[in-house]
């Protein structure tokens, strides 16, 4: 399919510009604070945007949708526990981290617990980013090639190099400036093709409604106690600890709480952009159900192919594809782009970050001046982009390999939850217990992350986890936690 004139402008306007406008912060972007902080001087309601857009990838931006085509709105509710996650947040997170003052995330936990655990959450981060970039360029480009059949691997590579052009050349402020107009441009592209759905319905907008509700598609879930299946319950307290997670603990959030002014700005934005989630994956799930009745009402718009179990993925690129006017398609592709760029340039500058502070100054050069500082920063900024797009390139075809990523991704994050929370909450935890308790913690995730794929029928099924997915960084955290607190109860027991 070629992309018509008018929607081939829009796209390339809007992605081409917001290029343009990041790489022109390489003029006022002449230190290493001003790489990584913004000089923490920037607007709050564009630090708000930035984490909002960040949260949200071009996987979530075509994945929602499809999910509830699929079936309902139980992924919704992940969105719901969203407000316990982000007043957790702003009530012990982010004065810890701006009381400190260090712009790495994983300072805290050298303080509390010694060099290994900033090591270990640094190493832990650093892998995620890396194979998070990679998964988003691939799965960016996908729908392009089925759209418009582009070639994947050349969107890959002009993808990254797009954006590390102007992650390397703007730094922070490119990056969070970017990622407000960007997140501007998805919200935008979401709710104009929500309301061109909603109007397009052979008998209007209520048939929309008759028919979602006729085949249950609102439904949030069973509410049902089991852990096994994936209920309102499950989900939601699943989409806590992941919240708490991300707004918590990771560098690519904590970066953002150190670029406003005061505490309060911080906070603020810390607020506004996780809480602006809400609404709009609401608009994701909308659409999702829309197309369900648009394409219930008229059958013969979708292809045969589409119709099968389990394309509900691709539903919604075939109607950005040949549902909408001139124009907006071109809008609804620079939307997808624009999620995908957020992710990936958050990556790239976070990753920079934390190999100056956490490796170059701690270990090789602790008197590092401005120009080595910035070198390093340019230098793995490139790097990082450079291996994100061969991993991208590398993940061409073999979706098995990116399930098997998502499993272990699972193992990093969930070690590094809840040795925070040991840190935060446990103020006697020594490095002993929480070494423990690290060692344990990773065992039960890894056997709950790939229980389903090792534990299979004839294989020692019985050793399988009789647990959802979605639990394995609730027991995984929790049992970090609980292991190093009881370890630290018995040992002052003893001295006593």
């Amino acid at each position: 399919m070629k992309l018509p004139v008018l929607d081939s402008i829009v796209f390339f306007v809007l992605t081409f510009g917001n290029i343009i406008l990041g790489a022109s912060f390489y003029f006022r972007n002449k230190s290493s604070d001003q790489f990584t902080s913004g000089g923490r001087k920037l607007p709050p309601w564009v630090v708000g945007l930035s984490i909002f857009a960040t949260f949200v990838s071009s996987i979530s931006f075509l994945a929602l949708p499809g999910k509830a085509y699929m079936s309902n709105w139980n992924a919704f509710v992940f969105s719901l526990s969203i407000p316990l996650a982000s007043y957790m947040t702003i009530k012990f997170f982010i004065p810890l981290y701006r009381g400190i003052g260090n712009i790495s995330a994983y300072y805290y936990l050298e303080q509390r617990f010694g060099p290994w655990a900033r090591i270990y959450a640094s190493v832990c981060y650093i892998l995620t980013q890396l194979m998070r970039t990679g998964a988003i360029l691939m799965l960016l480009a996908l729908p392009l090639n089925a759209l418009f059949g582009w070639n994947i691997k050349t969107i890959i590579i002009l993808t990254g190099f797009m954006v590390m052009l102007y992650s390397i050349l703007g730094g922070i402020k490119a990056v969070i400036w970017t990622d407000a107009i960007q997140g501007i441009i998805l919200i935008t592209g979401a709710v104009v093709c929500a309301v061109i759905l909603t109007f397009s319905m052979p008998e209007g907008p209520g048939q929309l409604f008759k028919i979602a509700l006729a085949n249950h598609k609102f439904s949030l879930g069973s509410f049902g106690t089991s852990l096994k299946e994936s209920t309102f319950w499950v989900v939601l307290i699943y989409g806590l600890f992941i919240n708490l997670q991300n707004y918590g603990i990771d560098q690519n959030f904590v970066q953002r709480y150190m670029t406003t002014s005061t505490d309060r700005e911080a906070k603020s934005s810390a607020l506004f952009g996780s809480l602006l989630y809400i609404p709009v994956s609401f608009v994701f799930f909308y659409i999702g159900t829309a197309l369900f009745s648009f394409y219930t009402a008229q059958p013969h718009l979708l292809p045969d192919a589409l119709k099968v179990a389990g394309a509900g993925d691709k539903v919604f690129p075939h109607y950005i594809a040949k549902g909408l006017p001139a124009g907006i398609t071109g809008l609804l592709i620079a939307s997808v782009f624009a999620a995908g760029m957020s992710t990936v340039s958050t990556s790239l500058n976070g990753t920079a970050t934390i190999i100056l502070t956490d490796y170059y100054k701690r270990f090789f050069n602790k008197d590092a001046d401005e120009k080595s500082s910035m070198r390093v920063l340019y230098i793995s900024s490139l790097l990082m982009g450079i291996s994100g797009i061969a991993i991208a390139l590398a993940l061409v075809g073999v979706e098995s390999a990116l399930d098997a990523w998502w499993s272990l991704a699972s193992i990093f994050s969930g070690g590094m939850l809840g040795l925070f929370l040991l840190g935060y909450f446990t103020k006697k935890a020594g490095r002993i217990e929480a070494v423990i308790g690290v060692i344990i913690g990773v065992i039960v995730i890894i056997w709950m992350s790939l229980s389903p794929i090792v534990f299979t029928e004839g294989k020692g099924l019985s050793f399988r986890s009789p647990f959802h997915t979605n639990l394995t960084i609730v027991f995984g955290t929790m049992t970090i936690f609980l292991v190093g607190f009881l370890i630290t109860r018995i040992l002052n027991l003893k001295k006593h």
